[in-house]
């Protein structure tokens, strides 16, 4: 278990999706955008190719957070600020730190990057961590 103290930065996560992590988000997600499927149409649009789902950086992030406190269900609320697209096969690194500690509860800024740049940014998480040192 980590020590949550004010301040105190939780363990890095990186992490790098497959080139196959769009179609299983898909279909668990329901969410067949061709931007997250189909390389040629994603390009048609503007974008470098297929990209990552939003909600599963987000979801990145979220595991970031629970994963040290204790699993999913310490997570009590979580808002983030989307910057930027993801792509596949390229690292995705998960940064956090304690802002705030209450209650037994603790509030965590947390940025998500890929290739330097923010895709997440001024997230907000908050945890009850199965224990919290006092």
């Amino acid at each position: 278990m980590t020590a949550f103290e004010l301040g105190s930065e939780l363990p890095t996560l990186r992490v790098t999706p497959d080139g196959e992590v769009m179609a299983r988000y898909a279909g668990a997600s329901g969410d067949f955008n061709p931007i997250h499927l189909d390389e040629e149409f994603a390009k048609s649009v503007g974008l470098p190719g297929r990209v990552l789902h939003g909600l599963y950086t987000m979801a990145l992030l979220a595991r970031a957070q629970t994963e040290p406190a204790g699993g999913p269900e310490t997570l009590k609320r979580l808002a983030v600020t989307f910057r930027g697209v993801a792509l596949p096969e390229h690292e995705i690194t998960i940064t956090s730190m304690v802002s705030e500690q209450h209650e037994g509860r603790l509030v965590l800024t947390a940025t998500a990057t890929q290739q330097g740049k923010a895709i997440i940014r001024n997230a907000t998480v908050e945890i009850e961590p199965r224990s919290v040192p006092a």
